[in-house]
């Protein structure tokens, strides 16, 4: 893995806020990031879309945490890699966005997984090309510190879980079943897991 994100060549940067807009322009479009353009992952990213508008006006940070971050001073950027299909995605970057929509020092960028398969294939999670991933750097010199994804613990526990079963429950069923565990947890998990995460790396 490189450990400087400037020796990337990344394609199609966003800011958050930008890519926040393009998931709710694809969806009324009918068409979703990446190169497959099916049925199911324009469906995907309708959801999604209608997801993120939602936790983007309601996520807040937690008194805990914004207490924890408080004292942080050091300039940092932060790089989504994401794609508007991604359920996870969808729960998880609006919940990552609050906390750091709350450090002054700090900004966020959104780049595409397809787009950028170098970025990515340094950030794989069990071999696999899981997103989201959040990746820490420091903004000055572009040094990458740290970074945290796809899903909270409890959530990949499953997911693993499934990958590794005789007789995996079917994705339809499995997937609702996330986005129920999310949709109850409101955010705690991430912001907690990604909040322990950033620390421990400055």
């Amino acid at each position: 893995m490189s450990k400087n994100i400037n020796n990337y060549n990344l394609h199609h940067i966003y800011t958050y806020a930008e890519y926040s807009a393009l998931m709710q322009d694809y969806a009324a479009s009918g068409k979703t990031t990446g190169p497959e353009s099916s049925e199911m992952l324009i469906h995907f990213s309708k959801l999604n879309a209608s997801r993120v508008k939602r936790l983007n006006r309601n996520s807040e940070i937690y008194n805990d945490i914004a207490e924890r971050i408080k004292d942080i001073d050091r300039q940092l950027d932060f790089y989504y890699i994401t794609e508007s299909w991604c359920g996870d995605a969808a729960q998880i970057l609006p919940v990552v966005q609050a906390i750091v929509d709350e450090i002054p020092t700090a900004e966020s960028s959104v780049v595409l997984r397809d787009d950028n398969p170098e970025l990515m294939s340094d950030f794989l999670t069990d071999g696999g090309k899981s997103i989201p991933i959040i990746i820490i750097t420091e903004a000055e010199t572009g040094n990458i510190l740290g970074h945290w994804g796809p899903r909270p613990r409890e959530i990949q526990t499953l997911v693993i879980e499934r990958k590794y079963s005789d007789q995996p429950e079917p994705y339809e069923t499995f997937s609702a079943r996330m986005q129920e565990i999310y949709r109850k947890d409101k955010g705690k998990m991430i912001q907690q897991q990604f909040t322990d995460q950033l620390l421990s790396v400055l």
